[in-house]
C-alpha cells in the first residue's frame, strides 16, 4: 500500500498539477494565520513563551552539552501531551503532531549556545560564565515550543504529521549532519526552518530561492621551530602564512566569485623577550560552493606549508573535519520558498514584510537537511528598537525584542498546517483520479 501510495504521489500528482488540477487549501489561509496570530498573542500565551526563552536564555549550554535545554523541552513537551523520541545525536529530540500519517512535514529549532561572556546586564542574564546564547538560539527553541502548543490545540484537525525537531550542536559541530544521519527526514516530505535576524524589525521575515547560506570549513596550523634561534622563528612564519591566505582571496579569486578567509584565533609564546619553539593559528573559509570550498581548503594548505617552510619551520595543518565537518550551502526550494512566502504575507500583512534577501556569507548546518529533502530557511526580525542595531549576532552585546516569539510560533505552525492542508488534498484528489 505504501508503494503505491508513493508511486502516486510521486508521479501522477506533477501531472495532474500541470494540468491544472491543483486544489486549494481546505482551511482559507488568511483565516488560519489570523487564528493562530491571535492565540500565540494571547496574554497568558505570550507570558509562557516569555517565562520559557529566558529560562533558556539563563542556562545556555554548549555543543552536544544541551542536556539541561533538552530535559526542559521534554518537560514542556510532556506537559502538551506530545510524544517525543530522544536522545538522538546524544541530546536532540523529535516529537510529533498528528494523525501519524502522510504527509509528513518537519519544524527544526536549534539549542545551543556560544562560548561568549554575556555582556548585557539584565534580570535574567546567563548564569553560566563564559556560556550565552549570543545567536538566538533560545529563541529559536521558543518558537518551536510555541508551535509545538499551537499544533497540539489543532491535532484533531491536522492533515498528515509534523515533525519538531531540537536539534543540538549547529555551532560548528554539524549537529543537523548526525540528526539527518540518524534518520530525523525519514518519510518527511519538506522541513522549515526559521532564525532571528537582529538587524530586521520585528514583523518581517527574508529569504530567498535557491542558495541562501555559504558553505564553510575550520583549519587549525601548528608550526613547529627551534627556540631561541632567530634563523627559525615560528611567529614570523605564522605572520608570514597568515598575510599569505589573504593573497588567495585577493589575487586568487574571481571578484565575481565570493570566497572568504578569516583568521580569529593566534596563540604564541608566553614571555616578550623568547622566541616560542611552537605557534597556533586558525579560523574558517567559506565559499558560495562545496567545490570552491575544497579549493580552498587545498590552497590554504600548500600556502601554509609554503610560507612556513621559507622560514625553515614545519607546518601541520588539521582542517577538523570529524569534529568540525564542512557545512554545504543551505539552498532553499522553490516550491517550499513560495510556500512559505505566501504564508508570510497572509501572516504579517502583505509583502513588504516578506523581504527578498541577498546570498549570505554566513553559514548554518540547516544545508544539510536541504541536501536530503525540499527545504526552506527563513530569517525573522527580532531587532530590538531600544538598541544599536549595528551589534551582530555571536556579540556578548545582544539583544533581542521577545515581540518575536508569537509571530515564530504562528509562522511555524501556518507554515506547517497549510503544507499538510494543502498536500493532503492534492494527495487524495489524485488518488482518486487512480
Amino acid at each position: 500500500m505504501e508503494q503505491l501510495f508513493l508511486w502516486a504521489f510521486c508521479f501522477i500528482f506533477p501531472l495532474c498539477i500541470s494540468s491544472g488540477l491543483e486544489t486549494e487549501p481546505p482551511l482559507e489561509l488568511s483565516h488560519l494565520t489570523r487564528e493562530l496570530l491571535e492565540s500565540a498573542r494571547d496574554p497568558e500565551f505570550f507570558e509562557w513563551l516569555v517565562r520559557a526563552r529566558r529560562k533558556l536564555h539563563q542556562n545556555p549550554e554548549l555543543s552536544f552539552e544541551e542536556f539541561e535545554t533538552s530535559q526542559f523541552i521534554r518537560t514542556e513537551l510532556e506537559s502538551l501531551g506530545i510524544n517525543f523520541t530522544w536522545p538522538l545525536a546524544k541530546t536532540g529530540i523529535v516529537a510529533s503532531v498528528g494523525s501519524g500519517s502522510h504527509p509528513w512535514f518537519a519544524l527544526r529549532a536549534d539549542m545551543d549556545a556560544l562560548p561568549i561572556q554575556e555582556m548585557v546586564e539584565w534580570e535574567h542574564k546567563s548564569k553560566k560564565d563564559g556560556k550565552m546564547h549570543a545567536c538566538g538560539h533560545d529563541v529559536h527553541v521558543t518558537m518551536l515550543l510555541g508551535a509545538a502548543k499551537l499544533l497540539q490545540q489543532r491535532r484533531n484537525e491536522l492533515k498528515g504529521t509534523v515533525k519538531l525537531i531540537f536539534q543540538p550542536g549547529e555551532e560548528g559541530r554539524g549537529g543537523a549532519y548526525y540528526m539527518v544521519k540518524e534518520g530525523v527526514v525519514e518519510k518527511v516530505e519538506g522541513i522549515f526552518g526559521l532564525h532571528v535576524a537582529q538587524d530586521m524589525s520585528v514583523g518581517a521575515i527574508g529569504s530567498r530561492p535557491g542558495p541562501f547560506t555559504a558553505c564553510s570549513g575550520r583549519f587549525l596550523a601548528t608550526i613547529q621551530g627551534i627556540g631561541v634561534h632567530g634563523a627559525t622563528h615560528p611567529v614570523l612564519a605564522m605572520s608570514s602564512a597568515i598575510i599569505s591566505l589573504q593573497h588567495i582571496i585577493s589575487r586568487e579569486t574571481d571578484p565575481l566569485d565570493s570566497k572568504v578567509i578569516s583568521v580569529g584565533l593566534v596563540k604564541g609564546g608566553q614571555a616578550v623577550n623568547l622566541i616560542p619553539e611552537t605557534v597556533t593559528f586558525g579560523g574558517t573559509f567559506r565559499s558560495v560552493t562545496l567545490e570552491g570550498l575544497y579549493k580552498l581548503k587545498q590552497r590554504i594548505q600548500e600556502v601554509i606549508e609554503f610560507q612556513v617552510a621559507v622560514h625553515e619551520c614545519n607546518a601541520t595543518v588539521d582542517f577538523m573535519e570529524e569534529k568540525a565537518r564542512f557545512y554545504p550551502p543551505t539552498m532553499n526550494e522553490q516550491a517550499l520558498y513560495n510556500h512559505v512566502n505566501k504564508v508570510g504575507q497572509h501572516l504579517l500583512g502583505g509583502s513588504s514584510n516578506v523581504l527578498y534577501l541577498p546570498n549570505s556569507m554566513g553559514a548554518e548546518d540547516f544545508s544539510f537537511y536541504s541536501q536530503h529533502i525540499p527545504a526552506a530557511f527563513f530569517m525573522i526580525g527580532a531587532k530590538n528598537e531600544t538598541m544599536d542595531s549595528r551589534i551582530p549576532l555571536h556579540s556578548p552585546y545582544l539583544v533581542l525584542d521577545e515581540q518575536v516569539l508569537p509571530l515564530g510560533a504562528a509562522l511555524h505552525a501556518a507554515v506547517a498546517i497549510s503544507y499538510l492542508d494543502q498536500h493532503y488534498s492534492a494527495v487524495s484528489s489524485n488518488l482518486i483520479i487512480v
